[in-house]
């Protein structure tokens, strides 16, 4: 379904109020990795009030893993793959041939997210390094998967890192996309699976789009959260 992966240099219509309600009706379904050296990791930028949720619930870190999709030229809402950190390019080589893309056409593409991916891990993380996830519990979260291809590319990209246990953790998943990534993951966790998917926002009251200041504002509260809780701990409350 996904393509080829490649190195690269560089229930109801309206299942959910809002990514909020989304992020703790998702939180109830993950319970067994609390304390599992857990680190949630959010798909910005709709992904993140999700995961923030989820976060809070089960007394984890947050960070954001930035993935970048492919847009097919003069298309750019069609996805014709993704990029992820560390050089993961993953391509959906059946509509790049049907569409007559060229290779030029597409490293110009992938040479343009890559530079946006690059651009919005500085946003998102300030000066911040990306936290270690080797033998970690990494929750993937997104606030929905129609075609599934950057979390694909996310789940990839992660792998490479060295966790212990992958979770891949969504609101709503179209259920062809969840058979699809069932086998790339330890465990995937949905609340909904339509086989009539439509669209993530279809499943949402409210799906306005998430801001890259609301990123940076739920990342800072999540870290400043974790750090009360250490200094906490450190003085023995």
């Amino acid at each position: 379904m996904f393509g080829d992966t490649y190195r690269t240099m560089g229930a109801s219509a309206h299942a959910f109020r809002n990514r909020t309600d989304a992020g703790r009706q998702l939180a109830s379904k993950l319970e067994q990795y609390r304390g599992k050296n857990t680190i949630v990791l959010a798909l910005p930028r709709g992904g993140v009030p999700v995961a923030y949720e989820v976060a809070r619930e089960l007394d984890a870190p947050l960070d954001v893993f930035v993935v970048r999709k492919l847009g097919a030229p003069g298309q750019p809402e069609l996805g014709i793959g993704a990029v992820a950190p560390g050089g993961v390019r993953v391509l959906d080589m059946e509509t790049i041939r049907a569409l007559g893309i060229t290779e030029a056409q597409l490293e110009r593409v992938t040479t343009e997210e890559t530079a946006e991916l690059e651009r919005r891990f500085r946003e998102f993380h300030d000066d911040r390094p990306m936290p270690s996830l080797r033998d970690k519990t990494v929750i993937l979260v997104d606030d929905g998967l129609a075609t599934g291809v950057t979390a694909y590319a996310a789940i990839q990209a992660i792998r490479e890192q060295g966790p212990k246990v992958i979770v891949l953790a969504v609101p709503v998943c179209a259920l062809q996309t969840e058979r699809a990534l069932a086998s790339q993951v330890d465990d995937i966790v949905c609340v909904e699976t339509p086989a009539n998917f439509g669209a993530v926002g279809l499943w949402y009251d409210n799906f306005q789009q998430t801001t890259d200041q609301e990123v940076k504002e739920l990342l800072r509260r999540a870290h400043e959260e974790k750090g009360q809780e250490r200094k906490m701990g450190d003085a023995g409350v």
